[in-house]
């Protein structure tokens, strides 16, 4: 009987061990990603005001740079209201999932060589399930409002993101066959010897650059921002930190996609050229990662948005075909040259 309790007590600190250890590490992740989201914020602001000769944010502490911390207490003292009407519990929990979704998405991004969380060998399919789920937290908004608006808006956005997500599984297949893992560490591996494969792959890289737009909502894309017919779409019932959760969820999601575009097309933690080795890797993926997420603002700043029914024809009369044109044609030249 002590031998067996000895045993107990020590599978049960060990499994504490590995929870707290859990616990930091989550933490680790966590809380950078979101200073990043909310001083993404302001950086967007203040590069568009750059672009649209304006000053922008200025007020709020030296240069602007408080100005996130002020819209972060202003969101989070102003008073959560929920519809009579609508699902509360549904209604309360659709804004959390989305961004819980948007956090998880993380587990499997490696920052370099063995610095991910949880280094997983379908991570690619881990992060297509985690964003597949994301429309749930959209629907689930929409309905629980009990808003014809809000539910015709969510329905109009979910179908947006299903349409975008098949053109970008597509360009995922076309990563695997280069590949052959669904690893993103061994990914980023076989591009070290391989080279990044944004030179072979270099019609989808545009064609995956222009879904992600699509699939975190931004411009020229960004349709629920512009719905007047269904007063703003499926987060009109919101305020407060109900709002807030959307709003970082969104943001987050366009860093996420950020470092995945940069994971599965240009070498990851990779330096360019073998004379910059001398740098963290940690700084090589964030260089990479911060010019993608300037990709989203200079879009946003110089593009006007797009109509609805041209946003659902260039997915599904255009990438589509094309995407699947390119996956034959690729996987048949690199086959018969035994390129891969």
């Amino acid at each position: 009987m002590h031998k067996l309790f000895v045993k107990s007590s020590s599978i049960t600190r060990n499994y504490m061990q590995t929870f707290m250890h859990n616990i930091v590490l989550s933490l680790i992740i966590i809380i950078p990603i979101i200073i990043s989201v909310a001083f993404f914020t302001l950086a967007e602001r203040k590069i568009m005001a750059s672009i649209q000769r304006r000053k922008g944010p200025n007020v709020v502490g030296i240069w602007g740079l408080l100005q996130p911390i002020s819209d972060g207490v202003k969101l989070v003292t102003k008073e959560f209201i929920v519809p009579s009407k609508s699902k509360t519990s549904l209604f309360i929990f659709a804004p959390v999932l989305t961004f819980f979704l948007a956090l998880i998405g993380w587990a499997v991004v490696p920052f370099s060589f063995g610095n991910v969380f949880v280094d997983i060998y379908s991570g690619i399919l881990y992060f297509f399930a985690v964003s597949s789920l994301g429309i749930y937290g959209i629907i689930l908004s929409g309905w629980a409002s009990n808003s014809k608006y809000a539910f015709l808006g969510s329905l109009r956005s979910a179908a947006q993101m299903i349409s975008y997500e098949i053109a970008i599984g597509l360009v995922l297949v076309l990563v695997v066959f280069c590949s052959s893992s669904l690893n993103l560490t061994e990914i980023v591996f076989v591009q070290s010897y391989k080279g990044w494969f944004f030179f072979p792959l270099f019609p989808a890289f545009i064609i995956f650059c222009i879904s992600m737009l699509a699939e975190t909502n931004r411009a020229p894309f960004d349709l629920p921002e512009a719905e007047a017919e269904l007063v703003a779409g499926f987060n009109v019932e919101y305020s407060s930190m109900g709002f807030a959760l959307f709003f970082l969820g969104e943001y987050c999601s366009m860093i996420l996609m950020s470092s995945l575009a940069v994971t599965f097309f240009l070498g990851g933690w990779l330096a360019p050229v073998a004379a910059f080795d001398f740098l963290l890797p940690e700084i090589w993926f964030s260089i990479k990662t911060t010019l993608f997420c300037f990709f989203f603002i200079f879009i946003r700043a110089n593009f006007p948005r797009f109509r609805y029914d041209q946003l659902m024809s260039i997915g599904w009369k255009t990438f589509l075909p094309f995407t699947l044109g390119y996956l034959v044609f690729f996987s048949g030249v690199c086959i018969s040259l035994n390129l891969f």
